[in-house]
Formats: C-alpha cells, structure tokens, sequence
C-alpha cells in the first residue's frame, strides 16, 4: 500500500504521455483517478499515524554503492510525511479535476495532465524520501516539472521566458543544496537521515575551513540547506522567479504555489530540524530572511493590477511566514501553517481561474469590475478564501498565522520582536490587498469590455465542486488539526520534528500580554477598513495623492517589485553579458584560443611559407641576404657557445654533435 502512493501518480504520467493520442479526454479522468486513489491511501496512511503514532520504514534495495557510500532506495513514512501526503495528493486530486474542465479545449490536454501527475510523484518522492540523495531526486523533479508546466504553451515568449528564469534561479539555491549534501556526507560519512540525525549532537564542536575561516560545520551545512531552501520557496533574493510563474496555467499556479514547489523549502527545514536546532546562527538567518520576505511581498501585492500577480505575492508573504516560524524553532507551527496554506492558497488560485475564465481570459483586474451579481459564487469563494488569506478570525489562516507572531513575540529576542514586527506589518498589507482585490473585481463599477461582462458565467461542476470543498477546509480545516498539530504537549509529530526544549515558546505565549496577542488581529482589521474605505469613498482623494511626486516615487518602487528585477538585469544580467561578450568571447574565444589554436597555427605556418616564397624568386640580392644571414647566425652561435662551454665546463664532443646538428 505504502509503495502504491508513490507510484500511482507516476502510472497516471505514463498513461497520459505515452497513450494520451489514444484516450483523448479519457485520459484526464485516469490522471485523476490514480491521484485520488493515492489520496485515499494518505488518507489511511494519516489516520494509522494520528492514531498509532507508528512509523514506517521502506527499504527498496541497493541503489548506490561507491567506496564508502551506501545508499538505499528507501522510504520513510512518518508524521510529517503523512501531512505533506495528505496535502500534496488531496490539493493535487482537485487541481487534477478542476484541469479537465478549465484545459477541455486545449488539444494538448492529454500532456498537461500528464505533466500535473508527473510534478505529484516528485513531490511524493521528495517528501517520502528516507535519505538527502533520494531527496534531490525528488528536488531536481519539481524543478523540471514547473519547466515543463510554466512553458506548456511554449508558443508564448513570456511563458519560455519565465521558465527559463524559474530554472536558473532555482539552480542557484540548488548548488548550495549540493554543497550541504557534500558538506554532510564529509562530516557523517552518510546521507541517510536516521544516521545523520543521530550523530548531529556529537559533530556540534567540529570545525572546517571554509573561505579562509574557521566555522563550524553544522553552521555551514545548515546555512547551506537554507539557501537551497530560498530558490524553492522564493525568499527575499531568490523569489523573482514566482511571480513570473503565472505565466502558465492557472491550475499549474494553484499545484505550485498550494502544495508543491514551494512548500518544499519549508518541509526541509522542518525535516532537518534536528540539525538546524544545534546551529542558532543558522536559525537566526533564517528568521531575518523570512520576515524580510514576508514585509517584502506584502508591500509588493499592494499595487500588481494582475490578479494571479496578486495572489502569487501573497504567496511569497506567507511562505516568508512559514520560513520565520522555522526560524523561531516552531518547526511544527510552520508545517501547520503551510497546511492551512495549501486549502486556501489553492482556492484563491482555483477561484481567479474561474473569474479569468469566465471573462475571456482577462487577467487585469481594472478591466473587471461589477462580477459580484454575475459570479456569485466565485465571489463568495474568493471571499472567504481572502478572509483566510488575511487571518480573519476563526478562519484557517488565523489560527496559525497569529501564533506564529505571538511565538515571536515571545521568544524574547531582538531577532524575535524584529520578526514580530515585520509580521504584524505584513499583515496590515495582506489585508490592504485581499479587499484591494475583491473590490476591483467583484464590487467597482464595471470596467471592462461590455460584451464580456454580459457574457461571464459560473462554470460547471468540475470546476465548481473543487472550489466548493476547498472553500468549506478553509473555514474549518485550522480549528480542526490545530489541537494535535501544535496543541500544547501533543506528540503527533514523534521523532520526526526535534526541538530543544530551550527553543520550545509555545508555553510562552499564554504569558504574554493580551494588547500583542490582539495587535495582529487589529492590524489587521485596520487594513481591510482602510482598503474598503479607499476604493469606496476615497478614490477622489486618492487619486489626488497619487498624483504628488513622492507618491508616484513610491507607487513606482512597489509596483515595480523594489526594482529587484532590473537590478538584476542591468547590473547582474547584463554586467555577465558585456564580461562576457568582451573577455571570454573577443580576448579568449576570438583571441588566445583561436591564435594559438589550429586556425592561428594554420595562418602563422600560411604566413611563414608566404614570406620564404617571396625570398626564393630568383633575385640574386636576396639570395645573398640570405647567405650573409646565416654566417652571422653560425658565427654568433659558435662564440656564443663557446664562452658558455668554457664558463660551465661542457664537453667538447658534445658541442660539436650540437654545432652539426645546428648546421
């Protein structure tokens, strides 16, 4: 059974890449089909779990062997496997039958459900995987697979465009993941976790060499699978790739950005908790990093015009949530939140395909306006899926986004109150955005094209009934898992999540004073009243201060991303090209290899013999150039010798082998 959840969303790929001519739109219902059977079996796997606390070890045989590494191809199906099971497989199973509908019309359906089942068992294998090398199979797995999925239609220059640019972003985060592995293996002799895990308390001392400094190694390894972690999960430095991704299709962004790609970063952090908690250093960046990116993305949703733009930078904003919970060793709040994230965040990105979809396609929300009669339900779905998003209370993002930030306040640190503080101004722009958003589309007037407005329309069950059983988790599913997922003194997560009971703040927060526990909330209330009242009663005066140049100067700045993209075009992009283009191309391609390569021997020897032609042309001066020539040659060369052998004492037969020879 175990194996069979891994496995079916791989037989749904072969079935619709190599037979999808064949079936037609029958293969989306067998792509579907064997992703669901794999939730049911989660399903069983996760209650077995919950109510045994059993963990599962599956060893498949020999995979690598090479001098004194071993590796298995193994599985481990834990607690923490078991919840990223049940969300990578349940969301995925909706994505799957949303695409059926929303994709009917596309002649290629067969390849893009096949894709979406394909980018599900690497997943599977990354969060099943019982060793670091197993792992990056699964890693390097949902790389390619939003490649394939952002380029589906490969016609679009900006869809080649942002794949390319997810590729290469996330290879710079997954060179420092290879640099940790090897890092890891120098440091354990292994790559599997129960051995690594094990010896982590005994290596804390250990130091290594590393740019000229001497650090210790759990510090460099876990700094290391930190920045592996930022490319997946798009931090602050590494996070220009996901906006960009909204260039496939929508379902393409709800599986990404709900349950995939860019939970992955968080889910390795929390698998490798056991390392992380013994390198504060570590965890101190990793707190610094996901608060930036939490304000960072927050302030950048305030004013995209795109409404998948939107909701990909809230995206980022509470994957920076997620990050810093990690960093306050709330490793298991962390998980609970990208939990409660992947229902909400898949209905946000489901319900914006519906609105999209029923508008012919529009994406710019200035050009909707006045949906709310006509999309009832779409706008009932986004609207609960925003109040989640903002933390509303009750909702799913409340219960776990506020104990995120009252963990930081309690931990008692400057890093702590810092990330709080961030936090709780992040949530006052979430809230901004998610009214922002609901009143552009659904509550202005209308302000698109009349003929599409009157023809927008609910779509069908397929695409309806995912919604529907999203919206419903995103009410109930927080106040549901909150009690074994980070009730105090649970043991839900056993082995597979490891704290020292110093960094353990949970107790903490029951002690805190009630005006910070309230703060987010009012902060965030503040925000949806703020944004209601602007675009309601203000636009006048807002339009008035938009107008002033400093206002201008900061609409610029956020809405074209605090420039990010241009400073790495301009000054990174662009300073290769020209280093490029002038060193590598012009000084080495053109010059030194190809002057002492065999096209420059080829002109020099082609030169030569042009210049001693010229010499043989029967003219007696030259001739005679050429014999005084020589005489002045074997002439210098015969004293030149000669001092030298007196001076070094060589051998006179020597020398007259090496005038002859010379002659």
């Amino acid at each position: 059974m175990l194996i069979l959840i891994v496995l079916l969303p791989l037989l749904g790929f072969f079935s619709g890449s190599l037979f999808g001519r064949y079936l037609g739109i029958g293969s989306s219902f067998i792509t579907t089909g064997s992703v669901f059977s794999s939730f049911l079996l989660s399903s069983i796997l996760f209650i077995d779990v919950l109510s045994n606390g059993v963990v599962y070890k599956l060893v498949m045989g020999l995979w690598v062997s090479s001098d004194s590494l071993k590796v298995d191809w193994s599985f481990c199906f834990d607690s923490l496997t078991a919840v990223m099971l049940m969300v990578v497989t349940f969301i995925s199973t909706l994505v799957h039958l949303y695409s059926t509908e929303y994709m009917e019309h596309d002649p290629h359906l067969p390849r893009f459900m096949s894709y979406l089942s394909l980018f599900t068992f690497f997943m599977l294998i990354l969060v099943t995987a019982n060793n670091f090398l197993q792992m990056f199979v699964g890693w390097e797995g949902v790389g390619l697979s939003s490649y394939l999925l952002i380029n589906f239609w490969f016609t679009r220059i900006q869809a080649n465009k942002a794949a390319i640019k997810a590729m290469l972003v996330n290879r710079v985060g997954d060179f420092f993941l290879l640099l940790a592995m090897f890092a890891i293996y120098f440091l354990f002799n292994s790559l599997d976790y129960d051995v690594v895990f094990t010896l982590v308390p005994l290596m804390v001392s250990y130091k290594m060499i590393f740019m000229g400094f001497e650090l210790p190694v759990l510090d460099i390894i876990c700094v290391c699978l930190f920045l592996g972690a930022m490319g997946k999960s798009a931090q602050l430095g590494l996070h220009t790739w996901l906006p960009d991704a909204m260039e496939g299709p929508t379902p393409v962004s709800a599986l990404i950005h709900a349950a995939t790609m860019v939970t992955a970063g968080v889910f390795l952090i929390a698998r490798c908790s056991h390392m992380f908690e013994f390198s504060p250093t570590a965890l101190s960046m990793v707190m610094f990093v996901g608060s930036c990116t939490a304000f960072f993305a927050s302030t950048t949703g305030l004013f995209q015009n795109d409404m998948k733009k939107v909701i990909a930078y809230s995206t980022c904003s509470q994957l920076g949530y997620m990050i810093f919970a990690c960093g306050l060793s709330c490793y298991d709040v962390g998980v609970f939140h990208l939990s409660n994230h992947a229902f909400f965040k898949a209905l946000l990105f489901l319900a914006a395909g519906s609105v999209i979809h029923a508008v012919g396609d529009e994406q710019d929300m200035r050009k909707m306006g006045g949906l709310k009669n006509l999309l009832p339900f779409s706008y009932g779905v986004i609207m609960i899926g925003s109040l989640a998003l903002m933390g509303f209370p009750f909702l799913a993002g409340f219960y776990s986004k506020d104990v995120i930030l009252e963990a930081a306040y309690a931990k008692y640190t400057v890093w702590g109150h810092f990330c709080y503080y961030l936090g709780t101004f992040a949530a006052f722009f979430t809230a901004f955005y998610s009214i922002r958003l609901l009143h552009l589309v659904f509550l202005s007037e209308p302000n698109g094209n009349k003929l599409t407005i009157f023809n927008a329309h609910e779509a069908s069950w397929r695409m309806g009934f995912p919604l529907f059983i999203l919206s419903l988790l995103s009410i109930t599913v927080g106040y549901l898992t909150r009690d074994f997922f980070i009730g105090f003194g649970t043991d839900f997560w056993g082995s597979s999540i490891f704290m020292l009971p110093g960094n353990y703040v949970l107790r903490d927060i029951e002690f805190i004073s009630l005006f910070y526990k309230l703060l987010p909330l009012i902060v965030t209330l503040l925000g949806a009243s703020f944004a209601y009242y602007v675009y309601s009663f203000g636009l006048n005066h807002f339009f008035l201060i938009k107008k002033t140049a400093l206002f201008r100067s900061f609409y610029n700045f956020l809405s074209r991303k605090w420039y990010f993209d241009r400073i790495y075009s301009q000054f990174i992009g662009q300073a290769s090209l020209n280093v490029s283009y002038h060193f590598a191309y012009k000084d080495v391609d053109r010059g030194i290899i190809e002057k002492f390569g065999p096209w420059g021997i080829v002109n020099t020897v082609s030169d030569t013999y042009s210049n001693l032609k010229t010499l043989q042309g029967g003219v007696l001066y030259r001739y005679l150039f050429l014999f005084l020539f020589f005489i002045y040659v074997i002439l210098f060369s015969y004293f030149f010798l000669t001092i030298l052998i007196n001076n070094l004492g060589l051998n006179l037969i020597l020398f007259g082998i090496f005038i002859t020879f010379f002659i």
